[in-house]
């Protein structure tokens, strides 16, 4: 077929275009480039309506960028690509990627793109960034993502063509655009209610692990482990200013009421707003570099991408899909399983965390060990971003080598990364 087509085609097309060709996939020496991280940095993560409730999403994302660049001490011009995710654009305005990057004040030249996949949107932005410096594209790269879920707007869907006659209904964006899935048009928390019920996941258990996971985000809180990764925010009120420098969500919960506390989704069902993941407002940043312009530059990278990858199933079970897409990333990394020292798998709920781990046989002391989304909050486009820059926390805290984070997202899938510590 490839014969045929490329006889429709005047050879002389392919003489000036072979240039062009030669240069997209020429690599140094024949080889991919190492990928290593230089530095992270991250907002702390509000509550719905709370302390950083009044600050726009891209301002976020702009504060985390420059935290980042300042710890990778880099001048903004060795920036050459931004890659930002975002689920919720609605309201945000144009180009929420090259916002957040003028903001920070990264040069005019910078590329900018902004990654929607949904909860892995952060996550499959460093994997992009990646890509673009293994292939010799960009040396230097900022990956991450944000979201202000507290700003998301309602929207009047047939305001455009007018209402002849009857009544108006406001869409919850957040809802529609965020947390609905879109082939059985439920809320996601149907999905891991329908987790729990295949995999025998009890509501105990799941009630259980939440506590855990606010317990262990208390003590990483009280032990300053977070404070090598978050950057604080000045929030401004009229005359007011408040500088927000812890995560919100962990203060707010009272363990005895967990056990009596409804379901949410189903009468009959086992998740409730305390085994289950927040909304919440937040963004994380990555400077990415190829390993050999760390060298030049003479700085110390804090961790190396090995590998990653992606999967797929059905939309229902989303929840599970990380046990698909992790050995999907140890197979591209050429690491085994028993090798890895900690995980991050992203909590959308207590019960992904729990049949993960009990689907790849990860022991839970070695997941999660700073809690996740149940206990910190899920500001959906960054946390694929946040869970790699706190796993590098987690390995250096308890002195681990290698790595995992991966994270399901809406309508199926899920992404993986390793990571080795420098």
């Amino acid at each position: 077929m490839l014969h045929r087509a490329t006889r429709l085609i005047p050879k002389k097309t392919f003489a000036s275009a072979g240039k062009y060709f030669s240069r997209s996939y020429h690599v140094d020496g024949g080889k991919l480039h190492e990928v290593v991280i230089v530095s992270f940095a991250r907002t702390p993560i509000g509550c719905l309506g709370g302390a950083l409730s009044t600050v726009p999403g891209v301002q976020l994302q702009s504060t985390a960028i420059k935290a980042a660049v300042s710890k990778a001490g880099i001048q903004n011009s060795e920036v050459t690509e931004a890659l930002i995710g975002n689920v919720i654009s609605a309201g945000v305005g144009q180009a929420p990627a090259r916002q957040a990057a003028k903001l920070a004040g990264l040069n005019d030249e910078t590329v900018c793109t902004t990654i929607n996949k949904v909860c892995a949107s952060g996550m499959k932005a460093v994997m992009y960034g990646a890509q673009s410096i293994m292939l010799g594209q960009h040396n230097t790269v900022v990956a991450g993502g944000f979201e202000s879920m507290s700003n998301v707007p309602y929207y009047l869907e047939k305001a455009r063509s007018g209402y002849r006659l009857g009544h108006g209904q406001l869409v919850d964006g957040l809802l529609k655009d965020g947390l609905t899935d879109s082939f059985d048009n439920h809320h996601m928390g149907m999905c891991a209610e329908h987790c729990a019920k295949h995999h025998s996941i009890s509501r105990k258990e799941q009630d259980e692990y939440a506590i855990e996971a606010y317990k262990r985000t208390a003590l990483a809180t009280e032990k300053g482990w977070f404070r090598e990764e978050i950057v604080d925010v000045t929030v401004s009120q009229g005359k007011t200013t408040t500088v927000v420098k812890e995560d919100e969500e962990f203060k707010k919960t009272n363990f005895d009421k967990i056990p009596s506390l409804k379901p949410v989704f189903t009468p009959e069902g086992t998740v409730t707003a305390a085994n289950a993941s927040k909304l919440n407002d937040g963004a994380a940043a990555l400077v990415l570099m190829s390993r050999k312009r760390a060298h030049e530059l003479g700085l110390k990278p804090v961790a190396r991408i090995l590998g990653w990858g992606d999967a797929e199933q059905r939309p229902i079970e989303f929840p599970t899909a990380p046990a698909k897409a992790i050995p999907v990333a140890l197979r591209s990394a050429g690491v085994n399983q028993k090798d890895i020292d900690y995980w991050e798998i992203n909590e959308a709920f207590s019960v992904v965390a729990l049949a993960n781990s009990k689907l790849l046989g990860i022991d839970l002391s070695k997941l999660n060990v700073f809690g996740g989304g149940v206990s910190l909050g899920h500001p959906i486009g960054c946390s694929g971003a946040r869970i790699i820059g706190t796993l590098i926390s987690v390995l250096n805290t308890k002195g681990g080598k290698l790595g995992v984070a991966s994270i399901c997202n809406g309508g199926g899938g899920a992404s993986a990364i390793v990571i080795e510590k420098l």
